[in-house]
């Protein structure tokens, strides 16, 4: 891949982090239509300099726009609403593209063009808006939650094959991006993410040299933590602390494969990461929590053994998925309207027993008996205290949706009420957690801006270097 001359670098990892440290303060998180408003009154002032084109279409009819800012031979992608219950990347995207408006030095310095789509997935995004003007209550946030079934996340439906898994149900958002992706051929691309609890961790594609350091220090001088506890995939494999190699759906495959589990019938689309990598293309994610908790990097071991501690979660989930089963299974056959929140949660639901006996499956193995850290065990707790707030707040609005359109049978009102209950007691538990942290959105969103910069600046050098070697 050709990315052009090279420029001066974007500066010193100093210069980044004074950056990122000027972040304003940010309260909450746009609509699409103020977003998009927002990025519109953008174009309108700096006509020269920011472009802006339609890409694709959403499911439901929304035009999805790509902004362009600059003309520099290095193409960067970045897009935001992957997930569209991870919003922090609205911000960022509105930060980064003032900053390079504002700053002609800057965007001089990153000799690119930055390709910035604002929400690849509006749909999506408006229904989670219930809870974008508090984004602090953990409780409000989970009770208006929302997230895609996974065959209609755009970052989970690329195109896959591997053995006997097979997926080509690509929605039309994923394929706006992948033709974005084809055409602008980029440098670096970074999928806006953000978790919920922890601490800051990292995806990335290639270990860049000076990379993964200043990927540690944006954090740091933030004052945020780094997330050491347990990762998102037992297939995650460590490039340092808190910085992983990219999620890949074949390396899932075959660890499930590995466990003795039917692998095909677990996985779906590839990521964003793997489709782009045909160009070259270094893909970076940072993933940034709500809240988080002294524990997120403790890395003290405990008396606790990590196999009882993955045994534990995994039934825990078992135990999820068969409380939310039997809701859902005893209203579905009077449920008649197909919202979003009911397909997911026909999705979710039966994965969170496959997930705890995949699990339980993996504490058996002899290389998890040996002491838990404190942030292992944190975390492996939180995660089911997530996916109980998550999935059960969902299933809730599917059943209420029925209530809400006042076509709700006597079943489906018992039933609505029988998972009220039960949620209710999740909730307190959830709350009864002590020494939960708010985290400043500006400071989650100098981690995005931070880190794509110096992932600039990092390929720059190594351009230069390689060059140099030449």
């Amino acid at each position: 891949m050709t990315h052009g001359a090279t420029g001066a670098a974007v500066g010193s990892l100093e210069d980044v982090l004074e950056r990122v440290r000027r972040v304003p303060a940010i309260h909450d998180f746009p609509t699409v239509d103020a977003l998009l408003a927002w990025f519109d009154d953008l174009v309108a002032r700096h006509p020269a300099l920011v472009r802006a084109r339609r890409i694709g279409t959403s499911r439901l009819g929304e035009p999805i726009p790509m902004v362009s800012i600059g003309s520099g031979p290095r193409q960067q992608l970045l897009f935001a609403g992957v997930h569209p219950n991870e919003p922090i990347g609205f911000r960022t995207l509105q930060h980064l593209a003032g900053e390079l408006v504002a700053d002609a030095g800057l965007l001089a310095s990153t000799g690119s063009t930055w390709h910035l789509i604002p929400c690849i997935d509006p749909d999506g995004t408006r229904l989670n808006e219930g809870w974008f003007a508090d984004p602090a209550d953990r409780t409000a946030y989970s009770r208006r939650f929302y997230r895609p079934a996974p065959v209609e996340q755009v970052e989970w439906s690329f195109p896959f094959a591997h053995k006997d898994a097979y997926f080509d149900a690509v929605i039309p958002e994923t394929q706006a991006l992948m033709r974005v992706i084809d055409e602008v051929r980029p440098e670096m691309m970074m999928s806006l993410h953000n978790a919920e609890m922890g601490g800051v961790y990292y995806y990335l594609s290639d270990d860049v040299p000076g990379l993964v350091p200043a990927l540690h220090a944006v954090p740091r001088s933030l004052g945020l933590p780094l997330d050491t506890g347990e990762p998102e995939s037992p297939a995650l494999r460590r490039i340092a602390p808190a910085v992983f190699w990219s999620m890949s759906t074949r390396d899932e495959y075959e660890y499930l494969a590995g466990l003795g589990l039917d692998a095909a019938s677990m996985v779906g689309g590839e990521s964003s990461a793997a489709y782009a990598a045909r160009h070259g293309t270094v893909s970076l994610i940072a993933e940034l929590p709500y809240w988080s908790h002294p524990l997120a990097e403790d890395d003290t071991p405990t008396s606790t053994d990590y196999a009882d501690v993955v045994r534990a979660k995994g039934e825990a989930l078992v135990d999820l998925g068969t409380t939310l089963s039997r809701l859902l299974d005893e209203a579905r056959p009077d449920l008649t309207v197909r919202t979003p929140f009911l397909r997911a949660s026909e999705a979710f639901v039966p994965m969170m027993a496959v997930t705890g006996r995949a699990e339980i499956a993996r504490a058996d193995r002899p290389e998890t008996s040996r002491p838990a850290t404190a942030a292992e065990v944190f975390s492996n707790e939180d995660v089911v205290r997530c996916f109980r707030l998550r999935f059960g707040g969902m299933l809730l609005r599917a059943l209420a949706a029925e209530a809400d359109a006042g076509i709700a049978t006597a079943r489906v009102r018992r039933v609505l009420e029988q998972g009220r209950a039960v949620y209710e007691e999740w909730v307190a538990e959830a709350e009864g957690v002590t020494g939960l942290e708010v985290l400043p959105i500006e400071k989650l969103v100098g981690v995005q801006y931070g880190a794509a910069l110096a992932a600039v600046r990092c390929l720059t050098d190594r351009d230069v270097t390689v060059g140099g070697d030449g």
